[in-house]
């Protein structure tokens, strides 16, 4: 027979196993070791898409203020640097209003679960189509893996694989990893 002082033990008890089968299945489910990535398609990273106007992403938080870009581009090229949870920065077009050309990923994001810190293998085993591109291993220092759309060449993202000892993600780009020497 229970007593009214073992109802209170009981009931948190099953709380307590609720919420544990509850964490177990969510974590069952999760398919990638980037929990808290936003994740990357061929249009953007979270809310950041190719395309968007550097006003709309600013209002919404998302990058910091307009500053120049690469000087290689010539005197007219502007950037922004991604704000938490992602890491990295955006390029835009020359003329106003400026629209994103590429996003670059260097912490934050995630492509079908491969993102910053995984292996040449990883990205292999999710994307076997993938290319992978060694003409830049030594000027660079990263092996560029593009992985192409469905129909036609253009990649759809780009990752870029360290040469060094451990072989892992360093960067991603969308559509392309912009290098500025």
């Amino acid at each position: 027979m229970r007593t009214p002082r073992s109802l209170p033990i009981l009931a948190s008890t099953a709380v307590l196993g609720l919420a544990v089968g509850v964490g177990a299945a969510t974590a069952d489910t999760s398919d990638t070791d980037h929990p808290l990535a936003q994740k990357i398609t061929r249009h953007g990273v979270g809310e950041v898409e190719l395309g968007a106007t550097h006003r709309s992403l600013h209002r919404r938080d998302l990058v910091g203020k307009l500053r120049h870009g690469c000087n290689l581009g010539g005197p007219n090229t502007r950037a922004a640097k991604l704000k938490a949870p992602l890491e990295g920065f955006v390029d835009y077009t020359l003329n106003n209003p400026r629209r994103v050309t590429d996003i670059t990923i260097t912490e934050g994001g995630a492509a079908k679960g491969v993102g910053i810190g995984d292996s040449l293998r990883d990205i292999r085993h999710t994307f076997p189509h993938a290319r992978v591109d060694h003409s830049t291993d030594h000027t660079f220092g990263l092996t560029f893996v593009r992985v192409p759309r469905e129909h036609g060449n253009t990649p759809r993202f780009t990752f870029g694989v360290s040469t060094g000892r451990e072989h892992h993600v360093k960067v991603i780009g969308i559509p392309f990893i912009s290098v500025c020497e």
